[in-house]
């Protein structure tokens, strides 16, 4: 039998893109999309959280113009944003960034695996949590994979991908179709906790820390010397204020749950600012003061 689309189904050829969570990596998934031509519908329970993502997008948007990182002879998509799911059931691809928490992640994606066409790739942009452990809670967990984006993701052109050990190939190949719409490079990887990128970075950015903590040098002389002697291009500790520090102590609890590893528990110096609310770059004061600049 024919399938006859509803009046409301856009063409499968037609991408549409629901971005959930409208956080810094909401943030910038979406101005990517945008940039790149997509439609986006951007999902938060936080009204006011809305308000000042569509003014960051706005400014986000005009920062990646004019730094050349977004095609120039595109016209910018439309964004849409919207307090509940309720409209994500024509979306041709769902994009999960909020909060590292696993038990919130798994409720939105069941959230939305009910309510999406069968064939639309859930995909969550988790840092740490076993893609596997995710879809379990999907209807269809096949349709469930991993990205990790890393921030800001209209800079950074390669993307880790994750594949669950039910991820289906047509899943993996719409997500492929998305990133290479979106002008990314996809590195595909086992499921695993914190895969690569985080289960490399993470533990090495909070022994950072814990170097700054015991008084051996000062933040700025840690990241002048793994610049300067081992490459890094910004520093641990200033890619920690990029990342969000609360978001790395998410990422660092999961890590250590999952893998005992000690030297993945959250040193004091991470918890003590996520105590204070000096978070990195978002709250304009984390391991550096960002004030001026916000």
């Amino acid at each position: 039998m024919t399938h006859v689309p509803h009046k409301a189904d856009p063409p499968r050829t037609e991408r549409r893109i629901a971005v959930l969570g409208a956080g810094v990596m909401g943030v910038g998934i979406t101005v990517l999309a945008l940039g790149h031509g997509l439609p986006v519908l951007l999902v938060d329970v936080d009204e006011q959280r809305l308000d000042r993502a569509r003014s960051g997008i706005e400014q986000e948007l005009r920062m990646a113009q004019i730094m050349g990182s977004l095609p120039a002879d595109v016209t910018t998509g439309r964004l849409e944003t919207a307090t509940t799911t309720d409209a994500v059931g024509d979306a041709t691809a769902v994009v999960e960034a909020i909060t590292e928490i696993a038990e919130l992640k798994a409720k939105a994606l069941a959230e939305v695996s009910a309510r999406v066409r069968p064939g639309t790739p859930l995909i969550s942009n988790t840092s740490s949590i076993p893609i596997d452990e995710l879809a379990g809670h999907a209807e269809r967990p096949a349709e469930v994979v991993g990205t990790h984006f890393m921030n800001p993701p209209y800079l950074i052109r390669t993307v880790e991908v994750i594949r669950g050990v039910r991820t289906g190939e047509d899943t993996m190949a719409a997500v492929g179709s998305l990133l290479t719409a979106l002008d990314r490079r996809q590195v595909v990887v086992r499921d695993a906790p914190g895969f690569v990128t985080s289960r490399v970075l993470h533990p090495m950015i909070n022994d950072a820390a814990r170097v700054v903590q015991e008084g051996t040098a000062s933040v700025e002389d840690v990241d002048a010397l793994m610049e300067g002697c081992l490459g890094h291009p910004t520093g641990p500790l200033r890619t920690a204020d990029l990342i969000g520090i609360d978001n790395l102590v998410d990422s660092l609890r999961v890590l250590h749950q999952h893998t005992g590893d000690d030297g993945c528990r959250p040193c004091d110096l991470l918890l003590d600012k996520v105590e204070r609310g000096e978070l990195g770059r978002k709250s304009g004061r984390g391991f550096y003061d960002y004030q001026e600049e916000n």
